[in-house]
């Protein structure tokens, strides 16, 4: 099984409802390592960089407004299969189609209120560990 490091990004709802502890236990129950963890503010420039494949879209306003109402908390995991793993515990991009017992299943909402953003492949996850994290910030 391959080693892998993965980003999480916990969003604003997450934080607001103090929610990190509980999700990042179930990330470390699960196997999966901290290599990285900060809170910060997200730029303009930085949200437009990360949601690339957004940006142009009519909605993309509303999502950056979301993503900017409090900090969000970057976490980099790592583990085997750590995308893969991720993405099963968090389940479906939308809440609302989420099974009980995934993450997004039992405290999500809809489709962008939905406690975290996961990368999507390996290639996205080494992308988006170095857009959020400095090589010094990674261990």
């Amino acid at each position: 099984m391959p080693l892998e490091t993965t980003l999480i990004l916990f969003k604003p709802d997450a934080v607001r409802k103090n929610l990190v502890g509980q999700v990042l236990a179930r990330f470390e129950g699960a196997g999966l390592k901290i290599r990285g963890l900060k809170m910060m503010r997200l730029s303009d420039a930085l949200l437009r960089e990360h949601y690339a494949h957004i940006a142009a879209k009519p909605f993309f306003p509303e999502v950056q407004a979301f993503m900017q109402q409090s900090p969000v908390v970057a976490l980099a995991l790592a583990g085997e299969n750590a995308v893969a793993k991720v993405r099963e515990l968090l389940g479906p991009t939308d809440s609302k189609k989420a099974a009980k017992g995934t993450i997004r299943g039992d405290l999500g909402v809809d489709m962008m209120v939905n406690v975290c953003h996961a990368s999507d492949s390996v290639e996205a996850a080494a992308a988006e560990v170095k857009r959020f994290f400095a090589d010094a910030e990674v261990f």
